[in-house]
């Protein structure tokens, strides 16, 4: 059955307001599985299944599955079939709860609107959580793999992202590998969960940070400096023993910068700096 066709049975039509754009290009589908399966998952979550072209062979695996949906007409229709469904907002549902096994792996292909939050929640957890295929706009891939500090897709989301994963590119893909057609190119990310990660609170950190990019890193950072009971001068000789003077802005630090300097800081967090 195509999708129209399954659309039409279900008495269905793609929803604008939920970002539904469903994947149909045969080949970028089974590139996306075969990323998935080379992870050895030991349990799969799909995050917004819609029409099941990711579904259905992921489900050939024949390893614990779940879909996350907010569409509740897909809701009933992945029920009907047998299949877990947690019916509700991804970014709200109980993370930790779901991920039971010791290495699962999310496969989406993402609605837009929720793909960066979406990822900077599952940085932190939860751990059991080992890797993540996810198709994105190509303006978010584009910031997640940030290669160059000081570029304009450096940022938040960039060091969220490669501090806690291994981030590699997968595959392209046009409007015309959609439908409805999007406006934008998307692209295909793999994430694997690094083995050393920072300690919790380097989201709230690297916020502060970035908190205004035409703003000094030391200026930004004094609200969380006072939280942490961390003196200004002590964050001034950390960035100082990176190479940084005190002049430095967020986004010209590297990845590598802000998890050594996270750390440092923390270590100087008990007041006696």
């Amino acid at each position: 059955m195509n999708i129209k066709e399954r659309l039409q049975s279900m008495g269905a039509s793609p929803k604008k307001a939920l970002g539904q754009n469903f994947l149909v290009n045969p080949q970028h589908i089974k590139t996306i599985v075969e990323a998935a399966k080379r992870m050895a998952p030991e349990a799969l979550i799909e995050v917004g299944p819609g029409l099941g072209a990711i579904t259905e062979p992921l489900l050939e695996l024949g390893l614990p599955f779940k879909v996350f949906e907010l569409d509740s007409q897909f809701c009933d229709y992945w029920r009907s079939q047998g299949i877990e469904v947690h019916e509700g907002d991804a970014l709200r549902l109980d993370w930790k709860g779901l991920t039971t096994d010791s290495n699962t792996v999310l496969v989406s292909n993402l609605p837009y609107q929720i793909s960066s939050s979406l990822v900077i929640d599952r940085c932190e957890g939860p751990l059991n959580l080992a890797g993540m295929v996810l198709m994105f706009q190509k303006e978010v891939a584009q910031r997640i793999q940030g290669t160059a500090k000081g570029n304009k897709h450096f940022g938040l989301l960039t060091v969220m992202a490669q501090a806690y994963w291994d981030v590699e590119f997968l595959l392209e893909a046009g409007p015309r590998d959609f439908y409805p057609p999007p406006k934008i190119a998307s692209r295909v990310l793999c994430f694997r969960r690094k083995a050393n990660v920072p300690s919790g609170g380097f989201l709230g950190f690297v916020k502060a940070a970035f908190s205004n990019r035409r703003k000094l890193m030391v200026k930004n950072l004094r609200g969380w400096l006072g939280q942490k009971q961390i003196s200004e001068d002590f964050l001034k000789q950390q960035l100082s023993n990176l190479g940084h003077g005190d002049k430095v802005r967020a986004e010209e630090l590297s990845v590598d910068d802000f998890v050594a300097l996270f750390a440092k800081l923390m270590e100087g967090s008990s007041g006696r700096h």
